[in-house]
């Protein structure tokens, strides 16, 4: 089991944008619960914070999906991390080749970060889910929106790099509804109704992106991934509770994402 006792604890929410009757963002029932879940079994402290690279109003954001009422009523704290405090640290991979990056201090000071990503097809990444998530810990005040160094030097190198080095210890995906089609912001909601949990990123992201359709040995970022940073093949996941294969489905995907399809 994981204890959290005594330890400060960083929840990442998937916060993009605001449009009623869209499922862009984290609902924020699971970011509330997540949040109670953890401050009971005696974490020290526990804080939300997101730096969305498409909305830079974190407070019309905050109202607007109501995750604000949420946290005023649990006394969680919330960090903007697009201006957060900074600190410089070394890349725990090259793919990008920036070697250092600044992140927000909220996120470096914290003993254990969890991913709490909606599941989302992506125009470039092909899924969204857990370690694309990771995007937004980077801090639009130092790099631009939408995070512009991260997309020069490509979107799946980034995702590796940041995965590698922030190296979040648990995922909690929102995969109740989640996006297919044109996303991360223009797809269409799709009801899945399920929440998939796990300690390795890459075998959670890989058995989303099964679910929805995609096979990961495809995808750019899940295959390098799955060489030194987790695992993405079933046969060598763990599994509890209900199996995937029960949610398993074909999300709409744009015409460019067609040969990431599993071929059931």
């Amino acid at each position: 089991g994981i204890s959290l006792t005594g330890r400060r604890v960083f929840l990442k929410p998937n916060m993009v944008e605001y449009e009623l009757g869209t499922a862009i963002n984290t609902h924020p029932n699971l970011v509330a619960g997540a949040a109670v879940a953890c401050r009971r079994p005696g974490a020290s402290e526990v804080v939300v914070g997101e730096g969305p690279g498409h909305r830079r109003d974190m407070e019309y954001l905050l109202t607007s999906t109501g995750l604000s009422d949420h946290l005023r009523e649990e006394r969680i704290r919330f960090v903007d991390l697009n201006h957060d405090d900074v600190a410089v640290v070394p890349l725990q991979s090259w793919f990008t080749d920036l070697k250092e990056l600044a992140l927000p201090v909220s996120l470096l000071d914290s003993d254990f970060v969890i991913s709490l990503p909606k599941p989302k097809t992506h125009h470039w990444a092909g899924i969204t889910c857990s370690m694309k998530n990771l995007f937004g810990t980077v801090p639009g005040a130092v790099y631009g929106w939408p995070k512009n160094p991260l997309h020069m030097h490509g979107i799946s190198n980034s995702i590796l790099d940041l995965t590698a080095t922030i190296r979040p210890h648990f995922a909690i995906v929102d995969a109740v509804t989640a996006m297919e089609g044109d996303g991360p912001i223009m797809g269409r909601p799709r009801f899945l109704g399920f929440v998939a949990m796990g300690s390795d990123p890459v075998a959670v992201d890989a058995t989303c992106a099964r679910v929805i359709g995609l096979d990961p040995e495809k995808i750019d970022y899940l295959k390098p991934a799955a060489e030194f940073l987790g695992n993405i093949d079933a046969r060598r996941i763990e599994q509890r509770g209900e199996s995937p294969n029960r949610f398993a489905t074909q999300f709409d995907v744009v015409p460019d994402l067609a040969h990431l399809r599993l071929s059931r």
